[in-house]
């Protein structure tokens, strides 16, 4: 049976103690103090994205039929400092680590300019790259970037319809962007394959939750408004080592 420990507030990490705590636990939290620190960007950097959010269109491939989900999505390959955008792809994923949408080529619109022309994001993206690189050594992490908007258009929102689930990468980067007027949305991260896992719930805009995605499994539970409507805004950023993901793994 799976035991989750309650903590509502993040158990967050300094930077410092980044790489040690994803060796140890297979998760990292941090405050968007401890994200700025460890990619070096300032907060008010990243701030200027979030109205980017407003400009996502709806996700046409929910099997459950739902209409609270808009999504962009861009790929990248991070090679020590060279941030390199590659041709756009369809986001797929195998069956065995995505039971609702697996198995199918998913073809989304790609992040805007707006985005990744700030020097913000190639930051955000080579940081992140460098402490994946302090794990499992330096080398081209291949990394997919979406966007999130999860509404409370059909009165509640999942954040991932598919439940507890791997990404089938080597590492995940979940950011709150924001948050506005709803409840739920708890994070729950549980041990791949032990009993032990954790609950919290995210609410510092641009904190950010790091996962070794071989050794974690990770939800987050649905939303409903605290008025009329609602959203949360995430940014999730995948790392992986051997390319990309697809019906044949590919590197380009």
């Amino acid at each position: 049976m799976v035991r989750a420990s309650m903590s509502f507030s993040p158990p967050l990490t300094p930077p410092s103690e980044v790489t040690a705590v994803l060796r140890e636990r297979g998760y990292a939290v941090l405050s968007r103090t401890g994200l700025c620190e460890l990619v070096g960007t300032p907060a008010p950097a990243l701030e200027a994205l979030r109205s980017t959010w407003d400009g996502l269109l709806p996700d046409a491939y929910l099997r459950d039929g739902g209409r609270y989900r808009s999504r962009r999505h861009s790929c990248f390959v991070v090679e020590g400092t060279t941030v390199s955008q590659v041709p756009h792809r369809a986001h797929w994923q195998p069956v065995e680590y995505n039971a609702l949408h697996g198995g199918l080529e998913r073809w989304f619109e790609p992040m805007t300019p707006t985005v990744l022309e700030q020097p913000a994001w190639s930051q955000l993206l080579r940081g992140l790259a460098a402490c994946c690189s302090s794990i499992k050594g330096a080398q081209p992490w291949f990394v997919e970037a979406h966007q999130f908007r999860i509404d409370t258009t059909d009165g509640i929102g999942r954040p991932t319809p598919e439940g507890a689930h791997r990404d089938g990468v080597d590492f995940v980067a979940v950011l709150l962007v924001g948050r506005e007027g709803i409840k739920g949305g708890e994070t729950r991260v549980f041990e791949a394959t032990g009993p032990h896992g954790i609950r919290f719930t995210l609410t510092e805009p641009w904190s950010a939750l790091l996962l070794d995605d071989e050794r974690v499994i990770h939800e987050s539970t649905p939303i409903q408004p605290l008025g009329d409507r609602g959203h949360r805004d995430t940014l999730v950023l995948t790392f992986r080592s051997k390319g990309f993901q697809g019906p044949t793994a590919s590197g380009g």
